[in-house]
């Protein structure tokens, strides 16, 4: 269940409350009893994780335009095979194939 902040405009009455997302919004303050009692938009608080994602990929800003810094270390690339005049044969193929 997700946490929401609620404000009351009429006292300043601050308090955040667990609810269902399903559930209707309060609406009445529980400090002065005004039915100015509202939901504040706040940010969403999530963490990222898998095999994929790292703590580091979007701390920091490379541009004054928001941009993100690169991870820390970027795949290796693989390594072209080296020419020659026949072709190893492929795998499983015992060389009774005419892939070589």
């Amino acid at each position: 269940m997700p946490i929401y902040a609620y404000k009351c405009e009429s006292c300043g009455h601050a308090k955040d409350v667990l609810q269902k997302i399903s559930a209707a919004p309060l609406t009445d303050c529980p400090a002065c009893g005004a039915a100015t009692f509202s939901k504040q938009l706040t940010a969403a608080g999530f963490q990222l994780k898998g095999s994929g994602w790292y703590a580091t990929d979007f701390r920091g800003s490379t541009s004054g335009a928001g941009g993100t810094t690169a991870p820390a270390s970027a795949p290796a690339e693989a390594a072209a095979p080296a020419a020659s005049d026949s072709p190893a044969p492929a795998a499983g193929c015992g060389g009774s194939c005419a892939c070589h």
